[in-house]
């Protein structure tokens, strides 16, 4: 078989080329480390790529979010616990005034204080987030959440609380109305409360204590009503459901005795006082931080009262205090809850992020020893085509003669 000189160069130049750019690839894939440069080197794994990279992308945003969620979680439980230790100062100053031998212009010094305690916890639900918004802002508010007017403080923002993430849900706020605004009033099961004289309208001559529960089974979740009936030894009283009208129990008065039925137990204390009464009501979570701190100040600054007013009002204002202490720390246990929640979530996202890159790097990253074996083959190959090259460029029949 017969073949022409010129096909012999035209076969060993489209050789060499070849060689060359088989060549040319292995460096590149070398250099870069990707075994897919283009779509069109393996659709399949670089589709594969695609879709790690698009989840390794959206983690990333969540990771962002999280870390976003965590700050603002840090700054409320910080708000909280500052607000706490502002609120332990008002109750020992509440504690410090029921001192019988305290004079009316002492009491208006505590007074004074807790106002000025008050302003302090003002500025710590208004508390800035450090992004244009406030801690306590709830869904979202452009001015700070609580307004203090003449008529007391009042929360504008709105209930709730805002989220952010695309995988999970992440709080960037507290709901400051949960948080500053509905304690559960009373003992957190009932609230106890002097009622004015049924005859004279006077204040009580003794004082009801915030009670306890004694068997949880037997709250009706009703109201009553104490009613004193007679004067010194020969007082009794009487407990009425008002909100049935029947009568739960009558008996003799005694200072100091806890009185018992449907499940709990109160205490009256001091002088029986024919017509005096008390109320039971279910608690409600409605208890405010300003209007029980506003209402402590007035009753401390009220002057003349006496020994019976002093108690029953330290008595309620105390219990007051010490729900919304227990509020607080309620809501910053949550804070401290879902901070240990994203922390679980980090790590999980941690380990999803690091199986997609590994899912990315399996599809398009290069196994450095096989690519350096195939970069050596192919070199070799490109060696002995231009070597072929070069014996064809000799081979003619000129050169043969000549020989």
């Amino acid at each position: 078989m017969r073949i022409a000189t010129s096909n012999m160069f035209d076969t060993s130049i489209s050789t060499l080329q070849r060689r060359q750019e088989m060549l040319q690839d292995s460096q590149q894939r070398l250099t870069s480390g990707k075994r897919v440069q283009l779509a069109s080197d393996d659709p399949t794994a670089a589709a594969r790529a695609e879709r790690s990279l698009s989840a390794i992308g959206r983690i990333d945003a969540n990771q962002r979010a999280l870390e976003a969620s965590r700050n603002s979680l840090v700054l409320g439980e910080s708000a909280l616990g500052d607000a706490t230790e502002i609120m332990q100062q008002v109750r020992e100053s509440m504690v410090a005034a029921g001192n019988a031998s305290y004079s009316d212009n002492e009491r208006r010094g505590l007074a004074d204080k807790i106002a000025g305690l008050r302003d302090q916890l003002l500025a710590i639900a208004n508390r800035p987030d450090g992004g244009g918004g406030f801690l306590f802002g709830g869904q979202g508010s452009a001015n700070p959440p609580f307004l203090d007017q003449p008529g007391g403080v009042s929360y504008t923002g709105v209930p709730g609380q805002i989220a952010t993430g695309n995988l999970d849900s992440f709080p960037l706020t507290v709901d400051g109305r949960a948080a500053w605004e509905q304690a559960r009033s009373g003992n957190g099961s009932f609230v106890t409360e002097s009622l004015p004289n049924l005859n004279t309208n006077a204040p009580a001559k003794s004082w009801i204590d915030a009670g306890r529960v004694t068997n949880p089974s037997l709250l009706t979740d009703n109201s009553y009503q104490i009613q004193i009936s007679g004067t010194g030894a020969g007082a009794s009283y009487t407990v009425i459901n008002t909100t049935t009208g029947g009568i739960v129990a009558t008996a003799a008065f005694a200072s100091g005795k806890a009185i018992e039925f449907d499940g709990m137990a109160v205490t009256l204390s001091g002088a029986a006082e024919d017509g005096d009464q008390f109320s039971i009501n279910p608690s409600t979570a409605s208890l405010k931080v300003f209007d029980v701190l506003d209402r402590a100040v007035s009753e401390l600054r009220t002057p003349l009262r006496n020994n019976v007013q002093i108690a029953q009002s330290n008595i309620g204002r105390i219990r007051d205090i010490e729900a919304l202490i227990g509020n607080m720390q309620s809501t910053r246990s949550q804070l401290g809850e879902r901070m240990n929640n994203l922390d679980g979530t980090e790590s999980r996202m941690a380990d999803q992020k690091l199986y997609n890159q590994s899912e990315q790097s399996a599809a398009e990253d290069v196994d450095m020893v096989q690519s350096i074996s195939d970069f050596q083959n192919q070199q070799s190959g490109y060696d002995a085509a231009l070597k072929t090259y070069a014996l064809v460029q000799r081979m003619s029949l000129f050169q043969y003669i000549n020989s």
